[in-house]
C-alpha cells in the first residue's frame, strides 16, 4: 500500500505588469490539505506602472485594488502566519515571484519567515515532461480562473498531484 502523498504549498502573485516598475497586486496559495485563498493588495502611491495587457490577463482594475485591496503589511503578515511553519513554498514562476515578494516585504517592514523555491525542484524528468501536457487537461476539466493568485497556485498543485501519480504508474 503507497504512503498518501503529501502535496506542496504553491504560491502563486499577479501583478501590474512585467519588468521595472512592476508590483504584485495579489497572492494566492494552495495549502498542503487542497484549500486555496489569495488576497487582491492596495498599491502604494509610489506603485504608479500599469500594464493594461497585464488587467487584460487577470481582470483587476486598479481601481478595484484601491477599494478592495489589503495593505501591504496585512498581506505580509497573513503570509507570515500562513507559512511559518510550512517553511517552504513553491512557485513556478520562481524569477518574478521572488521579485515581488521581495518588494512586497520590503514596503511591508517585515522579512518573510519562509523560503520560496522553484516548482521545478520537486519534479523529476517523468513530471517534466509531461506537465504542459497534464497542465492543459487540468484547465479543460476543472473550473480554475486562470490569472488570478488562488486559482493559479491551485492549478499547479493539481497538475504536481496528476503528475506525480502519471510518473509513478510508468
Amino acid at each position: 500500500m503507497s504512503q498518501p502523498v503529501t502535496l506542496p504549498t504553491l504560491l502563486d502573485i499577479e501583478a501590474s505588469g512585467f519588468g521595472r516598475g512592476s508590483y504584485p497586486i495579489e497572492v494566492g496559495i494552495a495549502r498542503p490539505d487542497g484549500s486555496s485563498c489569495a488576497f487582491l493588495i492596495q498599491p502604494l502611491e509610489e506603485w504608479t506602472h500599469w500594464d493594461p495587457k497585464a488587467e487584460l490577463l487577470h481582470g483587476i482594475s486598479r481601481a478595484r485594488l484601491e477599494r478592495e485591496g489589503y495593505p501591504v503589511r496585512h498581506v505580509a503578515q497573513w503570509l507570515n502566519d500562513e507559512l511559518h511553519d510550512i517553511g517552504t513554498v513553491y512557485s513556478d514562476s520562481w524569477g518574478y515571484d521572488n521579485t515581488w515578494l521581495s518588494l512586497l516585504f520590503h514596503h511591508a517592514g517585515m522579512i518573510p519567515r519562509f523560503r520560496l523555491e522553484a516548482l521545478r525542484r520537486l519534479l523529476d524528468e517523468r513530471q517534466m515532461a509531461i506537465w504542459s501536457d497534464v497542465k492543459e487537461a487540468m484547465l479543460e476539466e476543472g473550473d480554475i480562473r486562470r490569472h488570478r493568485a488562488g486559482d493559479d497556485a491551485k492549478l499547479l498543485q493539481l497538475t504536481y498531484a496528476r503528475t506525480l501519480k502519471l510518473s509513478a504508474e510508468d
